[in-house]
């Protein structure tokens, strides 16, 4: 239920932009330039009802911080609504308030933070999900889930000596083993079931490097792979590295943000590439002996990887060793 002052009836022909603050429970909105507050609660009637609120107003954009997934179903009802969303990432949208002098942080405050966010007009908006997206996320990110789990009851074994301790171990892993296959067969199925999937995953199986398993979670996880630049692409995953000059200074360059499952993912497929990727493989050593370190050779190679696998999606193409052995 709306629990603030409620919305003038008027409709307003001003652009207005919207902060939306999410939490499990509740809702917090701050519309500019009206300077009005509302809170709801984050259920369907709860939407409903702010959707409702939203209709009457000229809206250019509702910027939602992105906090765990409780911002899905909001994000899903204002894209059926026809309603601009985009879904930022907290940091950025903390960074963004210390900028304005804004140390204090409440949920009212959050959601006008981020209102005047929004008014800043360079956001990426949210577009519909393909059917099943929603399925498919969710089961490669259990299958993540149960790969950590599996690689924790491992460590745990390592540490192990009593008998009984050991086969209570080796019975929970052999669950685990068991439902991370299932989850397997289960988003191989899902990806198989829609063309515009299956045609990714196979091109970018057919990259050495790339396995079945890793092109299937770079489906889900990177969607955006292929319809981006090469610069834009590795931003986003966050394996740009970044300038940190200042005057006369020449600091070193580091990566920094991104998505961190894409790089986790990215990192283990480069690795195999230094070894099996003839492109990648040629491009490891030739930094090696110019004496980088091992991590700057090993993100050189995920950035490589990355923009050479986006390529491919962009052009439709399969795995070709002679065009892309000339880009190393």
């Amino acid at each position: 239920m709306i629990d603030s002052t409620p919305i003038s009836t008027q409709v307003h022909a001003a652009e207005v932009h919207i902060g939306v603050d999410v939490s499990k429970a509740r809702l917090d909105v701050h519309i500019d330039p009206l300077g009005q507050t509302l809170s709801v609660d984050n259920t369907p009637a709860g939407i409903q009802s702010l959707l409702k609120t939203l209709k009457p107003l000229n809206v250019k954009l509702v910027l939602i911080e992105a906090t765990g997934r409780y911002e899905r179903r909001l994000a899903a009802d204002l894209l059926e609504a026809a309603i601009p969303v985009t879904v930022v990432n907290p940091r950025q949208a903390r960074d963004f308030a210390k900028s304005l002098g804004k140390l204090a942080k409440t949920d009212r405050i959050d959601a006008e933070v981020l209102a005047q966010f929004a008014k800043l007009g360079h956001h990426r908006l949210a577009e519909k999900t393909p059917e099943h997206l929603e399925l498919l996320d969710q089961r490669v990110t259990r299958r993540r889930q149960v790969v950590a789990m599996l690689a924790t009851e491992k460590t745990r074994l390592e540490q192990l000596t009593d008998k009984l301790a050991i086969r209570t171990v080796k019975r929970v892993m052999r669950v685990l083993d068991q439902q991370r296959e299932d989850l397997d067969r289960d988003i191989a199925k899902l990806i198989e079931s829609d063309d515009d999937w299956r045609n990714k995953a196979q091109i970018l199986d057919s990259a050495p490097g790339i396995g079945p398993d890793t092109a299937n979670q770079l489906v889900v996880d990177l969607p955006e792979l292929g319809r981006l630049n090469r610069q834009e692409i590795a931003a986003l995953v966050g394996v740009a590295p970044m300038n940190c000059d200042s005057g006369s200074l020449r600091g070193q360059r580091h990566i920094r943000g991104g998505r961190a499952d894409v790089r986790t993912t990215l990192y283990m497929a480069a690795y195999n590439a230094m070894r099996c990727n003839p492109t990648i493989h040629a491009f490891a050593e030739r930094l090696k002996k110019a004496g980088k370190p091992f991590k700057v050779v090993a993100t050189a190679c995920m950035r490589k990887l990355l923009i050479i696998l986006n390529v491919m999606v962009k052009t439709n193409q399969h795995w070709n060793p002679e065009l892309f052995l000339k880009t190393a």
